[in-house]
Formats: structure tokens, sequence, C-alpha cells
């Protein structure tokens, strides 16, 4: 029994882990840690930093260590001349020079005192960072913004489902009534089957509408990276008073607050480093060298016993000169100045694009605010136009006719509604990225 417990208890708790009520803001959260555009962009961060550790490594000291072991079966002969052997002038006598074994060590010290390019590197780290995280930005701006459509497109769905079920229930109820009627001899049967074709047809729109709502969740989901087995709920509502809330009047910081503009100033910033850093290879280099070394010759293999070890070390300083490289820095300078010019034209460009979108955007908001409101009127006299008809069919005094058409124009005009909903919110979130706003 206990174990039973144990293993229903365990069940639970694994199937509230994978349900997920979540806020936008916790939707977008989600989608930081687990998109993997998100997640790429953010190992490409980590990667600059470690190319940014390889640059901050040329200008540390450079220590290595080296050892040989030789063992000559014909030790190197070198001709000395016969002369010295009482030979005549001009002749040679081979003679080999050296031992059999011959074994040695050493440490080998570097340290850059000036390079231009290390330097412009070493210069260029906290903007290449910039440019990475300015990219990850990008990235979760990008996805932050369809996540705000798909939400509130499916937030607003369920007001659509609402107003299905509340037509469903309306026409049952009538339908339900009808039927009394026909009974008592006051309504055909041809009334009777065109209320239960309306209910069979609003039936079966609902079925399409929750179809639809769930290839949403399923398209949410994903673009967040949720598995599609877990449970996504959504918490947010919005109310017609939220979407038709007044736009933002500041936009003297539009392109500063907007991730791309970012993204492509610490570009320029990169591209000038560049030309910095062309210039200075122009400079000579220079670097401390030292080296310490030991090293035994023997002709036996005794270089773990007692014997001379002798010693070489030095210290001095590389001085590297360019003179003549065919003009090869010179086209590099030139080209980054071309690259350069090409980042600003893509700034000025973004900056015209950002007008258009804010212009657009705009619009686009003050004409859909303005259709919210008058299909929200709209609906509303809708259906005090179908109240008032049914009393009327009721009643005996409107024909079927008339109730057919009333409750025609009311779903036309709740449909009309929620378009004019979902037109408004992407209005909305339109200008709030066009301006940097969209939180």
């Amino acid at each position: 029994m206990a174990l039973f417990s144990i293993t229903m208890w365990s069940s639970y708790a694994q199937e509230k882990s994978n349900q997920h009520n979540f806020t936008i803001q916790q939707c977008i959260e989600y989608a930081k840690k687990n998109n993997v555009h998100v997640k790429n962009a953010l190992l490409d961060v980590q990667i600059q930093n470690q190319i940014n550790r390889g640059i901050t490594s040329a200008a540390l000291p450079n220590l290595s260590g080296s050892a040989s072991a030789m063992n000559y079966i014909d030790i190197p002969v070198t001709l000395v001349p016969g002369q010295f052997f009482g030979g005549p002038a001009g002749s040679f006598e081979p003679v080999k020079f050296g031992t059999k074994y011959s074994t040695s060590a050493s440490l080998q010290l570097q340290q850059l005192l000036f390079d231009g390019q290390v330097f412009v590197g070493l210069q260029a780290r906290e903007a290449s960072m910039q440019f990475q995280q300015k990219a990850l930005e990008v990235t979760e701006e990008n996805i932050k913004v369809n996540i705000y459509k798909i939400y509130y497109q499916l937030v607003v769905s369920k007001s659509q489902v609402e107003l299905l079920d509340a037509n469903i229930d309306r026409i049952e109820k009538l339908l339900k009534d009808v039927k009394v009627i026909y009974q008592n001899g006051f309504a055909e049967q041809l009334d009777v089957d065109k209320l239960t074709v309306q209910f069979a047809n609003l039936k079966t729109e609902k079925e399409k509408v929750v179809n639809t709502i769930e290839i949403g969740y399923l398209g949410l989901k994903t673009l967040m990276g949720m598995p599609v087995k877990e449970t996504l709920n959504l918490k947010d509502s919005i109310s017609y008073e939220d979407v038709k809330a007044g736009l933002l009047t500041d936009t003297a910081s539009m392109y500063s607050n907007r991730k791309e503009f970012q993204y492509m100033q610490t570009i320029k910033k990169l591209n000038e480093y560049n030309i910095k850093r062309y210039k200075l290879s122009y400079l000579p280099s220079l670097a401390v060298v030292g080296a310490y070394s030991k090293n035994a010759q023997r002709n036996t293999f005794t270089f773990l016993n007692k014997g001379d070890w002798y010693t070489t070390s030095y210290f001095g300083m590389n001085l590297s000169v360019p003179i003549f490289d065919g003009f090869y820095k010179d086209s590099k300078i030139k080209q980054s100045r071309f690259e350069l010019q090409q980042t600003q034209n893509n700034i000025d460009d973004f900056k015209l694009l950002v007008d258009n979108e804010v212009a657009q955007s705009t619009l686009r908001f003050n004409s859909a605010v303005s259709t919210l409101e008058s299909q929200k009127r709209n609906m509303v006299l809708a259906e005090s136009v179908y109240n008032q008809t049914k009393k009327k069919f009721e009643a005996g005094t409107g024909s079927n006719t008339e109730i057919n058409t009333a409750e025609t124009d009311l779903k036309s005009a709740q449909t009309n509604y929620i378009n004019a909903m979902y037109d408004a919110i992407i209005a909305k979130i339109d200008y709030l990225k066009a301006i940097g706003k969209l939180q």
C-alpha cells in the first residue's frame, strides 16, 4: 500500500512538473534559457571570451622547455686540413668529432614588449565581447517579438471560444424553445431544422477554432524551446481597454533603443579598430628573449651518474622592423576603410528603416484601434438586435427569417471584433518594437 502511494505521488509530481502556468514575461525568460538560437548565441559569447584569452596570451610571457637525447650510430665526420697531420697543403683528413651519446635540456623565455597589432587586439577585446553580446540581444529581441504576437493571439482566441460557447448556448436554448413552439403548432419543422443546422455548424466552427489554438500552442512551445509533451497555460489576459491604450510618444531615443542599432554600432567600432591595427603594423615589434640550457656528451650512456653538464644561457632583445611587404598593409587599411563606410551606410539605412517602421506602425495602430472601437460598438448593437428579435420571435410577432438574420449578423460582428482585436494587438507590438520599447 505504501509503495502504491509513493508511486501515485511520484506520478502526480511528475505531472505537475510538466505543467507551466506562464505570464508573457515567464515565456520570454523560458525562451532565453531554452530556445536553440539563444543557446547558440550564448555559446558565441563564450567562444569570444576564449578568443579574448588567446589575444591576451600574446602579451603575457611565453615560457617553453625542450629536451633531447641522441644516440649517434655514426658520429658526424668533419674534414680537417691535412697539414695538421703532416700532409701536403690542400689535402684533407676525415676526423670524427663528438661522442656517441649527447643530451640537452633547455628553457626559453620570450616577453613581447611592443607589437602594434597585439596592442590594438587587447584594446578591441571589450568591443568584441559587446559585439557578441549585442548579437545575443538581437536574437532574443526577435524571439521576444514573436512570442508576444503568438501569446496574445492565443489569449484573444480564448475570447473567441467564449463567444462561440455563448452562441452555442444561445442557439441551443432557442432550439429548445422553437421545438416547444413547434409542438404547440406555432412553428414549422423547417424552423426547427434550420436551427439544428446552425447549432451543428457552430459546434463544428468551435472545433476548428480549438484545433487552431492547439496548433498555436505547439508553435509557441517550439519557439520557447519547450518540449511538445509538456503543458503550457497562459496566465495573462488582455482587455479591450489594454489594447486601445494610447501609444508612447517618447521617440527621441528610438534609434539607440533598438538592439539592431546597438549591434551595428559595435560593428562600426570593430571596423575602426581594424583600421588602427593595420596602421600600427607599420611599426617595429620588440621582444625580450632569454634561454638557459644544459647539455652533456658521453661515449657511454651514463647521464644518470655523475659527470660534467655544460651550461649555456643568454638574454637579449629581438627587434623586427617591417620594410616592404608589397603594399599588403596598405591594401588591408583601404579594405578596412571601405568596410567601415559600408557599416556607416547600413546604420544610416537602418535609421530610415526605423523611421518608416514607426510611421507605418503608428498609422496601423491608430487605424486598428479605430476599427476595434467600431467593431465593438457593432457587436454590442448586433447582440442587442438579436436579443430583441429573439423576444419578438418567442412572442410570435417575429419571423424565423428575422431571427436567422440577426443570428448571422451577430456572428459576423463577433468575428469582425476578434479580427480587429488581433490586428490591434499586432499593430501595437510592432509599434513598441519599432521604437525599442517592447518590454
